[in-house]
């Protein structure tokens, strides 16, 4: 064997036994959707109890039809606008089925050419063909000079699609926020859909659970401390949302309604302005922009028989289709084996990740279907909310969250996302996980416990995440 060539074998020896030694993202597990052979793409299946009785699962189909709907200005399904990030909650909660996040091609990236949006609306460069589903905000206002006032918090929705020139809009014209000021500035955060599946288990489950969850954690070797967000009216835990900022199903569907499509309803009754028209005096949204669905408000309500038969909201309807939507099914052997993810399963206790995301946890009694009372269920969240540190704080407070605080996110159906993080800023688990690493976060040690785990052993706990 001549030198060169001698060298180019060992550099080819080398090469492929760093490749081996690498660990690797599985990628979005194949097979069965959530791990339920009988789910498709387009219909996720309801609690097990619910496929048992016809009446409730008459409630979860009427809810699954809703949260498909397709709402436009007037017409049918009349209240969309006059800002929207997008037309139908399956749009945006569908990956790997309905009531999942987002999927890979993104549907907002079509809005405004396929006239669901105003033709006189700009694509913002961060909604791109195959970029996650997004929702923007600005954490602080802007000056009258167009610079940042870090003095006044904002944090609100700035919707990102407008009905202007749109059938049914009629006079209203009205302008998109400044994204691309707001982005030279560094004066924008992103998030994007959080998963629905199994959330009417994580409704009902007790306070004094969660509590004696967050007890058992204390003193633990990690550093790892965290605290719940609460609801304002009656101080019990909130739980729905990137910093739990949503106590219910209902308050969740009501403002998800409202902020994200600009259809009022019966928790939030009036059109909804972007934050810095509400700050300016008159202030809310221009007359030529209200009741564009000529019919009234709240433009979705529980029909008494007025019009057609007596129905439960829309609002009612996601709630129900939510609270009864069944929690994805993990795998026992894909990817990598059952010994891999039985093994992968362990170092993430031991490393310490299940501090934060919680394995078990049961439910209390329930009155409304039996599957959602007295079972184990396995989240993997303590839905407490934690300092996540500079790199992934956002600066926006919700209820008692503050800037860098966050709900640990459920793992369970992780192993079919796409999207990771609060903003959707990777596709690749082992960034997500160093991502959890920064100056403040109460992650650290628990990040240092994983990076010095081997190369297999790093592999071993990324298949058992991809197995959830």
């Amino acid at each position: 064997m001549t030198r060169a060539a001698a060298i180019s074998a060992g550099i080819f020896m080398i090469s492929f036994f760093a490749a081996a030694e690498a660990q690797t993202d599985p990628g979005v597990r194949p097979g069965a959707i959530n791990g339920q052979p009988a789910a498709t793409a387009t219909t996720p299946l309801p609690l097990a109890s619910v496929q048992a009785n016809a009446n409730a699962l008459a409630f979860f189909n009427d809810g699954l039809s809703r949260f498909r709907e397709v709402d436009t200005v007037n017409g049918t399904h009349p209240g969309l606008g006059p800002r929207f990030n997008f037309n139908e909650c399956a749009g945006c909660h569908a990956q790997p089925t309905i009531g999942g996040t987002g999927l890979a091609t993104n549907p907002q990236f079509t809005a405004i050419t396929k006239g669901i949006a105003s033709s006189q609306d700009t694509m913002p460069s961060f909604i791109t063909a195959n970029g996650p589903t997004r929702e923007a905000r600005f954490p602080f206002f802007f000056n009258a000079n167009g610079t940042v006032n870090t003095s006044a918090p904002n944090g609100g929705v700035e919707t990102i699609f407008t009905v202007s020139n749109l059938s049914g809009a009629g006079g209203c014209s009205i302008a998109q926020p400044p994204f691309s000021t707001a982005q030279a500035a560094n004066n924008i955060i992103f998030r994007i859909p959080t998963p629905i599946f199994g959330a009417g288990l994580l409704e009902n489950i007790d306070d004094s659970t969660l509590y004696a969850v967050h007890l058992a954690n204390q003193g633990n070797s990690v550093g790892v401390s965290g605290t719940f967000n609460h609801n304002g009216n009656d101080g019990t835990i909130a739980r729905f949302g990137w910093k739990a900022q949503n106590k219910s199903l209902l308050l969740f569907s009501g403002e998800a309604y409202n902020v994200e499509m600009g259809i009022t309803n019966e928790l939030f009754p009036q059109d909804r302005p972007l934050p810095e028209e509400e700050q300016t005096h008159p202030g809310g949204l221009v007359p030529s922009c209200l009741n564009l669905g000529g019919v009234g408000y709240p433009e979705d309500i529980t029909n008494f028989g007025q019009s057609g038969p007596a129905t439960l909201s829309d609002m009612e309807g996601f709630a129900q289709f939510m609270r009864l939507l069944a929690p994805p099914t993990p795998s026992t052997t894909t990817p990598g084996g059952a010994t891999a993810i039985s093994t992968g399963q362990s170092l993430f206790s031991s490393v310490g990740c299940s501090v934060c995301h919680t394995p078990s946890m049961k439910t209390m009694p329930s009155q409304i279907t039996s599957s959602l009372g007295n079972a184990t269920i396995a989240p993997y969240s303590d839905l407490e909310i934690h300092h996540m540190g500079t790199g992934l704080a956002d600066n926006v407070s919700q209820g008692t969250a503050g800037g860098d605080q966050f709900r640990t996110s459920p793992l369970w159906g992780l192993g079919q996302r796409i999207f990771f993080l609060h903003d959707g800023r990777t596709t690749n688990l082992l960034t997500a996980i160093s991502a959890h690493s920064s100056n403040g976060s109460e992650a650290n040690t628990v990040i240092a416990n994983f990076n010095a785990l081997s190369a297999t052993q790093k592999q071993d706990l990324l298949d058992f995440l991809r197995s959830l």
